[in-house]
This record gives C-alpha cells, sequence and structure tokens, in this order.
C-alpha cells in the first residue's frame, strides 16, 4: 500500500499519520523496463520517485563517452527530490538496471501539500543534508583511499545495504558485471579487472559474468584503510 511506502522513507517518516495518508494518496504508479531510461540528464525536473521492487541506476555521462555511477538505488529507495523544490534540468540520468515498479509524486501534488506542513519542511532539509553528507563520502574516498580499499569498500556498501537482498547468508552476490563497478567506483574496467583477480586469489571473491559472490565479508571489510 502507498501509504506504507511513505512511512519508510525518512523524507516523509515524522509526518503525522493523516498526513502521511494524504501524501499517499498523491503518489501514481509507473512501471519500467530493465534497460529504459526514466529520465536524462537536462530534462525537467517534475517529480520524486520510490523504488517498489527494481533497481535504477544513477548515472552521469562524461565528455570521453563512458559514465560514473553516483548510486544504485532499490527497494525503498528514493530520488529525485530536488526536483520538489526547484525546476532546474535533471544533473543525472536514471536508468532501470532490472524490471522496476514506482510511485510517482509530482511537484505540484507536493507543493500544494507542503504549504500548510511545517514538518516535510524540516524533514526535507535533514534529507538533503544527509545527501551532501554522502556525496562528501564519495569525495573523500577519491581523496583519500587507494582502488583497492575504495572496491573494498564499495563492495561491502552493497552487501550492507538494501540492494543486498541475501543478508543472511554466509556469502552475499552483487549482481554488477565489471564495468558497472569500474563505473560506480570512477576506475577503468581493466583496473577493476586487476583488482578483483587479487581477491580471486586471496579468497575474498568469487566472479562470474555478471556478478560477484563475496566469500569473506570480514577479510573484505580490512582491506578498507
Amino acid at each position: 500500500m502507498p501509504v506504507l511506502i511513505i512511512k519508510q522513507i525518512p523524507l516523509f517518516a515524522p509526518l503525522s499519520p493523516p498526513d502521511q495518508e494524504m501524501l499517499a494518496s498523491l503518489l501514481r504508479r509507473r512501471s519500467i523496463r530493465k534497460g529504459d531510461f526514466l529520465f536524462h540528464r537536462g530534462d525537467e525536473g517534475t517529480a520524486l520517485y520510490i523504488i517498489c521492487r527494481g533497481l535504477i541506476k544513477i548515472v552521469v555521462p562524461t565528455k570521453r563517452g563512458d559514465e560514473v555511477t553516483l548510486a544504485l538505488l532499490a527497494d525503498g529507495d528514493f530520488f529525485g527530490e530536488m526536483a520538489l523544490l526547484d525546476e532546474l534540468p535533471r544533473s543525472a540520468d536514471a536508468v532501470a538496471m532490472e524490471e522496476t515498479q514506482l510511485y510517482v509524486l509530482n511537484r505540484s501534488d507536493f507543493l500544494s501539500f507542503l504549504i500548510h506542513n511545517e514538518h516535510a519542511i524540516r524533514a526535507i532539509m535533514q534529507a538533503l543534508s544527509l545527501r551532501l553528507r554522502r556525496t562528501d563520502d564519495m569525495v573523500a574516498e577519491v581523496c583519500f583511499l587507494n582502488v583497492s580499499a575504495r572496491l573494498a569498500k564499495r563492495l561491502v556498501d552493497l552487501v550492507e545495504s538494501r540492494y543486498q537482498r541475501d543478508k543472511g547468508d554466509e556469502k552475499h552476490d552483487v549482481s554488477l558485471t565489471q564495468r558497472e563497478l569500474a563505473s560506480l567506483i570512477g576506475v577503468s574496467r581493466e583496473t577493476i579487472n586487476k583488482e578483483l583477480k587479487i581477491l580471486r586469489q586471496k579468497g575474498i571473491v568469487t566472479t562470474s559474468r555478471n556478478s560477484i559472490t563475496i566469500c569473506d565479508l570480514e577479510r573484505l571489510k580490512n582491506r578498507i584503510k
């Protein structure tokens, strides 16, 4: 139910139950197929999206013709909240990595709701602050961690996030190709290939064509320095 989704989102969790129900009534369902773009960088931003089921990649194309992945978002994650507050174009592409079901909240509906809700304004400020802190963390990774540590940290983050759905298993599967992982870290695929080879030799991971299996999470964590 939409109201259950609303309650799980930090942006709207502080709202009163009646306000959450009102906001839930404004949501609209949308489906997107694997490989399709939800929006492109430069498109007009008019809505916030909440993932019910699926996986969305937020990516920025570079002048070299490749891309840098900013985030992988899965069940319960939300994105596009800046579009609710300004009329600026989208700053990145959003593409479905698998068939995805979404809820959509349009800006005009949200602003009408927001006018009479101080709690929502405070919640949005807090959520945006958290997003900025995450960006700071990404910058710090690039500046202070070597590639081996950055790879280990990102794999651990993926395992411990909502994106990893088999948390109870001793082994953890991350369904990413080496090219996608390289984009997420901001290095070449060849560099990732070399780093994964080292991890395989140490028995920390195994790899297949489209996934990486972490066999020893604790040893992987120890590589983050």
